[in-house]
């Protein structure tokens, strides 16, 4: 049997890592179209981004693991096409090479996710946006010589470069079209706390805002951090079913029984949830591909682990667990004082119907099981 992995990111390398540590000793091809080994994002806008990490720190594996795990590691190599019923993956180099026509019997899709950007008219400019080490690394040497960075969009990408640019001593404006940041996920009783964060550090957050060319012209960096798009562009073309990124069941697999897709693109029938849900954090990729690759040797595994996600803003630590969903919740209990900027530690739990959906903890290094644990417990 060949597997092929398509998408050499964080979910891709560790699928092919269970897979040989499950024992397979068939042929596997992983193919990426960045020329850098396999690493993980979150540092892109964390300790990479601050000069803290290094790149090498970053990386899944070494150059040698490939090699020792016989992984036909093809970097540097665009997947064009999936003919899904000869079940081979057209590919071509990013570069210099020739097409290839790559077999499979089992196909994993890993291909990530595009950051959306924004057109705001001529003269505003360059616009950066953060996704890949190339875009951190121009970012980390933007952010090192400018007076004035310009942020739009107030998600956890937008914030944690704020913070990192205050850390390197520059003025930040941050444009949020919403009444806070971070307001969907939070919720107004939690999104307040990341306000007065980044306020009390020296942000001049601009609420219910969406900037024009005139308000960024002091800016010597502009980063458009408004979220992403899912890569579904190869699936759709094969003929599987998408719709906000590819549909897959419980188990990972998508309309074709051969094909599993998991990470940013993967529009999950989520069985303790209850419903679709598409999950853009470290935890996903990771989770999602170790049970897909079980699930390629012919498990039937079923992914339920709640969605989980972390931050790292100046001193502030935070860790989420749970999904409040389009059915939103009672209530927000909140254990401990919220006065983040003083070094205070707390809990929250967003409830329904008498029951925890989802849970955080801020600075309470103790409490990432509890908050887990805490999930469909009553309140």
């Amino acid at each position: 049997m060949s597997i092929v992995v398509v998408g050499a990111g964080l979910a891709g390398a560790t699928a092919v890592t269970e897979l040989r540590e499950k024992g397979y000793a068939g042929g596997i091809v992983l193919i990426g179209a960045e020329t850098h080994l396999p690493y993980e994002r979150p540092p892109l806008s964390k300790g990479f981004l601050v000069g803290a990490q290094e790149f090498d720190d970053t990386l899944v594996h070494d150059r040698g693991w490939y090699d020792d795990a016989d992984v036909d590691l093809r970097l540097g190599t665009r997947a064009t096409r999936i003919d899904l019923h000869e079940k081979v993956v057209h590919t071509e180099p990013v570069g210099d090479g020739q097409p290839a026509e790559i077999p499979y019997d089992k196909l994993l899709l890993a291909t990530g996710a595009t950051p959306r950007t924004v057109d705001l008219g001529d003269g505003v400019g360059p616009l950066l946006t953060l996704r890949t080490v190339a875009d951190s690394t121009r970012l980390r040497t933007a952010l090192k010589a400018a007076d004035h960075v310009a942020i739009i969009g107030g998600g956890w990408i937008g914030l944690e470069v704020a913070s990192a640019a205050r850390q390197s001593g520059a003025e930040v404006t941050v444009f949020e079209g919403g009444p806070l940041p971070l307001l969907r996920v939070l919720g107004p009783e939690v999104a307040t706390v990341f306000a007065e964060l980044h306020r009390g550090h020296g942000v001049d957050l601009r609420l219910e805002s969406k900037p024009i060319a005139s308000d960024l012209a002091g800016a010597d960096v502009i980063l458009a951090a408004i979220g992403v798009t899912p890569d579904v562009d190869l699936a759709k073309d094969a003929g599987l079913a998408v719709d906000n990124g590819v549909l897959v069941d419980a188990t990972l697999r998508t309309s074709d029984k051969d094909v599993f897709a998991v990470g940013d693109i993967a529009n999950h029938d989520h069985p303790s949830l209850g419903r679709r849900i598409r999950v853009e954090h470290w935890d996903n990729a990771v989770e999602q591909a170790k049970v897909a690759a079980r699930n390629l040797l012919g498990a039937a595994e079923q992914y339920d682990r709640q969605p989980y996600f972390f931050t790292d803003q100046y001193d502030l630590g935070m860790e989420y667990v749970g999904n409040v969903g389009p059915d939103g919740y009672d209530r927000v209990e909140i254990e401990g004082p919220t006065n983040v900027l003083a070094g205070d530690a707390f809990r929250a739990f967003w409830i329904r119907g008498g029951k925890v959906v989802a849970a955080m903890h801020v600075n309470d290094w103790d409490a990432s099981d509890v908050i887990r644990d805490s999930i469909g417990m009553a309140r």
